[in-house]
Parts: C-alpha cells; sequence; structure tokens
C-alpha cells in the first residue's frame, strides 16, 4: 500500500537536484548559448564546471529568470547583479525587497516621463501631420 505524499517527496528530492545543459537552460529562456555564457563571464550565474561542459542547478535557472526579468524591465546588468547578491546577502529576502522596491520606483518614475515624453512627440507628429494635410489640400496640383 503505498504511502501518502511518498511520491511527491521523492518527486521533489529529484527535482532539487536536477542539472540541466547550456542547450537546455538557452531553449528555455529563449535565449543564445553566447547569451548565456555572457552572463556567466559577468558573474552574474556560476553553473558548475564538469570538464569542459557547464551544468546548470536550480540557482542558475532562477538567477537567469531573474536577470532576464531585469533586463525586460530596463535595469541594467549592475543593478540586476546588486539585486541577485542582495538575495544571498545576510538579511537576505528583506534587504533585497527594500532596495527592489527603491529600484521600482526610480524605474516607474523613468518610464512615466518617457510616456509623457511619447505622448508630447506623438501629439507634435499630429498637428504636424494635420498642417500638412491641410497645405496639401490648399496646394495646386502639378
Amino acid at each position: 500500500m503505498p504511502v501518502p505524499g511518498a511520491t511527491s517527496v521523492r518527486a521533489s528530492s529529484v527535482d532539487r537536484d536536477r542539472t540541466w545543459s547550456i542547450a537546455q537552460v538557452a531553449d528555455e529562456f529563449g535565449v543564445t548559448h553566447r547569451t548565456v555564457r555572457h552572463y556567466e563571464e559577468l558573474g552574474l550565474i556560476s553553473p558548475e564546471r564538469r570538464g569542459t561542459t557547464r551544468v546548470y542547478h536550480r540557482r542558475d535557472r532562477t538567477r537567469l529568470a531573474l536577470i532576464l526579468r531585469g533586463k525586460r524591465l530596463g535595469f541594467p546588468l549592475e543593478e540586476i547583479r546588486t539585486i541577485i547578491d542582495l538575495y544571498d546577502a545576510p538579511r537576505g529576502r528583506r534587504s533585497q525587497l527594500e532596495y527592489v522596491l527603491d529600484q521600482i520606483d526610480e524605474r516607474r518614475t523613468d518610464l512615466e516621463q518617457r510616456r509623457r515624453d511619447l505622448d508630447a512627440a506623438l501629439s507634435e507628429l499630429d498637428e504636424f501631420e494635420r498642417r500638412c494635410r491641410a497645405d496639401l489640400e490648399h496646394a495646386p496640383r502639378a
């Protein structure tokens, strides 16, 4: 008779010990091998080396996911490094969250300013287009 929960304990242990190749990690995250190696060269991820083979653990995948999320949000790599490194700091998650919240505020302010700039540029283009069309209607045909 099976013991309830035994399979999930065994599966989670196996999942915890699972490793991935550079090809698997790159495919999963939709990046090139070169990109993964670049993040390794910068010290943002640290795969295990078995000879010339890179072996990625859950921690590397988590860090890569955070790197790519940070990039999508427009954070520079050095800010991403700081955020990720704070996770391992003695205060752990709290200091990371406080820092990230500060960075989010700064990023939001920057993006809101960019949105205002884009809205102003689009309004200016709309007005310029309107004037050009009006001038075109009154311009003599060649």
